[in-house]
C-alpha cells in the first residue's frame, strides 16, 4: 500500500474485473511501540508510509476514476489514537493522526465532485494485530478500565460503521469522524 505502482496496478484490475470503483476503503496499519527517543528515523518512516502514504496513494490513484463516473466514497480507517496521545507508540499517532487530516483536506478538494471522504477512528479492538497484547490478563485488565462501555470492541463494531459511511446512506456526510471506541475518548 505504500507504493505507487501497486496502486495503480490495483486500481486498474479493479476497474477491468468491476467496472469504475466507487468505494475505496483505506486499511492499512501495524505498530511500532516506541516513545520519541526510541524510535528511529526508518520506523518513523515506515510507520508515516503506512497511516498516511497509503491514504494518500490509494485516494490520488481512484479519485480520478470516482470523478468520471459520478462520485463514490472513500473510507479511511485511523484510530483514537489518531484523535489523542497516549505515552507510546509516538509514530503510529503522527501516522494516523496525519490520515486524520488529510481524510478533511481530500473532503474538502473532492465534495464538488460528489466523492465524499471520511474517516472512522477504532479504539481498542480484537484483531490479528492486537491478539498478543489482549493476551495478557495485566494489559487486558488495564484496557478494559479505560472503557466506559467495559468491553473491548470487535470487527462487528467497526464494520457497520464502515458500510454506512460507504454506503448511500451517508450521502450528505464528508469530511466527518466517526469514533467507534466504547466511550474512551469521551473522558
Amino acid at each position: 500500500v505504500t507504493v505507487s505502482a501497486d496502486w495503480e496496478r490495483v486500481i486498474d484490475a479493479t476497474y477491468e474485473l468491476f467496472g469504475s470503483p466507487d468505494i475505496l476503503v483505506n486499511n492499512a496499519g501495524n505498530s511500532a511501540r516506541f516513545n520519541v527517543e526510541e524510535t528511529t528515523e526508518n520506523i518513523w518512516q515506515q510507520q508515516m508510509d503506512v497511516h498516511s502514504k497509503s491514504v494518500f496513494l490509494g485516494s490520488k490513484q481512484i479519485i480520478p476514476l470516482m470523478k468520471k463516473s459520478g462520485g463514490g466514497s472513500i473510507v479511511n480507517i485511523s484510530s483514537i489514537y489518531g484523535l489523542v496521545g497516549s505515552p507510546t507508540v509516538t509514530a503510529y499517532h503522527a501516522g494516523k493522526g496525519a490520515s486524520r487530516l488529510l481524510t478533511k483536506s481530500i473532503a474538502m478538494q473532492y465534495a464538488k465532485d460528489n466523492v465524499r471522504v471520511n474517516s472512522v477512528h477504532p479504539g481498542y479492538a480484537v484483531t490479528p494485530l492486537t491478539n498478543e497484547f489482549f493476551a495478557d490478563p495485566e494489559q487486558r485488565n488495564w484496557l478494559l478500565s479505560r472503557i466506559p462501555m467495559k468491553r473491548i470492541g470487535s470487527a462487528f463494531d467497526i464494520v457497520p460503521a464502515v458500510v454506512y459511511l460507504a454506503s448511500d446512506e451517508s450521502s450528505f456526510v464528508t469530511g466527518s469522524e466517526l469514533v467507534v471506541d466504547g466511550g474512551v475518548t469521551t473522558q
